[in-house]
């Protein structure tokens, strides 16, 4: 049998569990858990994994599930990554299938990553025999409040992997398309909580007070610089304050305000700056308004930057499953990703899975979205293409 018949033997088997993955991606649509919260998650994922005939560690990093296959010869290991946790966001979708638990939707997709990788590991079942290596599943729990991967990463999970890929679900790119890219593809991820402390006392008496209302609304707007006059126009930076907190009433000046907010970039180099950035302007705006304040940064995850061997490897596998017409270059994006935080210990590839309308997915609604859905085309293809991946890396092509 050629290569391109074997590959087209791997969309054939994606496309005869269709039905399969739909129901299982449906039961967690209607049944979502918020990160670090995935246990009935979890509990389902094994027990597909166990009935299929795998070994399964549960538990890992939280509820991360964790199985592996092993092929009829030694080889390299190839690990296949996708995360579990869904969002704090009431669904309004109005689908039959809509999320039972009000307040939590899987909103970002991530119910199909889990279908599509368990629809994976039962493809990659029917090729042991061409495997030189072995291919080790990853179910990731707690990817949205980007702790799931390093929490899996101290508990050993990329021990003895050689590679690793993994897949996004995008709803502004239809169904039946890919998209990957060569260097920087999402944005570093740093999260900020800013603490200032003031004299509370009555509103209409502010000289006697220290306005921590005042001080924070500068610090929003001041924190800007740190941008626009301190890094270079040639380098994608966004800081945003995304919470403001103070006071319980309209007459009094409050003791302390609260902010916090997300620093992005493309730039490792900027990255590592930007922490001396906010906590020096941050520090002298509350000083100049007579303020105390208390800054807690931390770094979250990395710049997403594949391997360039990888990606010529995804983009192989790619073009011989669905033909080169059905790849595009992905575009950039400062919306993180913690699988980032594999690639800083082993080579792996990104990329996007087409889960958008065959037509005008471009006005798709977002990631995120309360009316976010997925075209579930998109689940067979995306079973097939890991499996294709992994069969075709471990095969010698």
């Amino acid at each position: 049998m050629s290569r391109a018949s074997e590959l087209q033997s791997l969309l054939a088997e994606g496309k005869r569990i269709e039905d399969e993955l739909v129901a299982f991606r449906r039961d967690l649509h209607q049944y979502p858990e918020l990160s670090m919260e995935e246990s009935e998650t979890a509990a389902k994922v094994a027990e597909r994994l166990t009935a299929l005939g795998y070994r399964v560690k549960t538990g890992v990093g939280g509820h991360g599930v964790v199985a592996e296959l092993e092929g009829a010869a030694p080889g390299p290991t190839i690990a296949l990554r996708a995360d579990m946790d869904a969002l704090p966001i009431q669904e309004e979708t109005g689908l039959p299938y809509a999320s039972r638990r009000p307040g939590v939707m899987h909103a970002c997709g991530h119910d199909a990553h889990t279908a599509i990788l368990l629809g994976a590991a039962r493809i990659l079942l029917g090729q042991r025999d061409k495997l030189a290596g072995r291919v080790r599943f990853i179910f990731q729990s707690a990817e949205e409040i980007n702790e799931g991967a390093q929490r899996m990463i101290d508990e050993g999970v990329l021990e003895g992997v050689d590679e690793i890929y993994g897949l996004h679900n995008l709803p502004t790119l239809a169904a039946g398309k890919v998209a990957t890219r060569y260097g920087s593809l999402m944005g570093s991820v740093d999260r900020f909580a800013v603490t200032v402390e003031g004299k509370g006392g009555h509103g209409a008496i502010p000289d006697q007070s220290v306005d921590p209302v005042v001080a924070a609304s500068a610090i929003v707007t001041g924190l800007q610089t740190a941008v626009s006059r301190e890094v270079s126009p040639f380098e994608p930076v966004v800081v945003t304050v995304g919470s403001f907190r103070a006071g319980d009433t309209y007459n009094v000046i409050p003791q302390r305000a609260e902010l916090t907010g997300t620093v992005r970039t493309f730039s490792p180099a900027v990255q590592r700056t930007m922490r001396e950035r906010i906590e020096r302007l941050v520090g002298q705006i509350a000083a100049a308004y007579r303020c105390s304040v208390s800054v807690d940064y931390m770094e979250l995850t990395p710049v997403l930057v594949s391997d360039e061997a990888c990606v010529a490897h995804t983009e192989q596998a790619v073009d011989q499953l669905i033909g080169r017409e059905n790849r595009t270059e992905a575009a950039p994006t400062l919306a993180g990703e913690d699988f980032a935080l594999y690639l800083r210990h082993v080579p792996g590839c990104f990329f996007w899975l087409g889960s958008g309308p065959r037509e005008n997915a471009e006005r798709a609604y977002g990631l995120h979205h309360p009316k976010f859905q997925i075209n579930e085309e998109c689940l067979p293809l995306g079973a097939s293409l890991l499996a294709a991946v992994a069969v075709t890396r471990l095969s010698g092509a």
